[in-house]
């Protein structure tokens, strides 16, 4: 049986992210490094080679610097997607940087500032400009996936952050969440999701399937929703 993506013609969405024991992605400064053990880091490497693409907003990029690739796995990596609707990403960020850009799509706003767009592309990465969000936060994510089907991206894996894995829960976009959840305790933090607008416990999101195991000190929760 299809998921709700393919029958729509959009790309499979994982979502993936770790989280504390009490549900922060980051301390209330920003610091997320690391939350996960070693073992699950490399999971995480695993997930990106069996995806087309990861998508990952602009705040990571400016929190963590990530180089979005496969590099502790054998694999080719993923289209590096960047929602960055102001275009704050660096030139000198990883996923610009010698010769990544080759590999990475921005994804802006219709609006976005056409010097700060030029200079982008002049890197060498693809400028993908995409109407807002209904809620007039960010851009269309939904139709980010659609563009991304239309290019023959089938699969795609969502790293974050909130924001962007909150909007697409809202939406009902993810197909399949795997959460790594590291016996730490943060306390006041960045939380995993904000708000979906859910008041009552039959209108929250459930599973299909749920597997939950061992990696190291973390435990993965992998589900398929429904």
């Amino acid at each position: 049986m299809s998921s709700p993506s393919e029958q729509h013609n959009l790309p499979f969405v994982s979502v993936k992210y770790a989280q504390s024991l009490d549900g922060r992605i980051a301390t209330s400064t920003g610091d997320s490094r690391w939350i996960s053990g070693p073992a699950s880091l490399r999971l995480a490497h695993k997930l990106r080679r069996e995806h087309d693409a990861i998508i990952v907003g602009v705040g990571t990029v400016l929190a963590d610097d990530p180089e979005l690739t496969v590099r502790l796995v054998k694999g080719n990596n993923p289209l590096r997607v960047v929602v960055d609707s102001r275009l704050r990403t660096p030139s000198q960020a990883r996923v610009l940087a010698g010769g990544a850009a080759k590999g990475t799509l921005i994804a802006t706003s219709e609006n976005a500032d056409s010097q700060l767009a030029s200079d982008i592309q002049k890197l060498g990465a693809n400028l993908l400009r995409l109407p807002a969000a209904s809620n007039g936060e960010g851009i269309d994510l939904v139709r980010l996936l659609s563009e991304l089907g239309h290019r023959g991206i089938a699969s795609v894996l969502v790293e974050g952050g909130k924001s962007i894995v909150t909007s697409l829960l809202a939406a009902r976009a993810v197909d399949r969440m795997i959460v790594i959840v590291a016996p730490k305790i943060i306390g006041q933090g960045i939380e995993t999701i904000g708000d979906l607008g859910i008041t009552r416990l039959s209108d929250a999101i459930s599973f299909t399937s749920v597997k939950i195991r061992r990696l190291g000190a973390d435990v993965i929760f992998d589900a398929r929703l429904k």
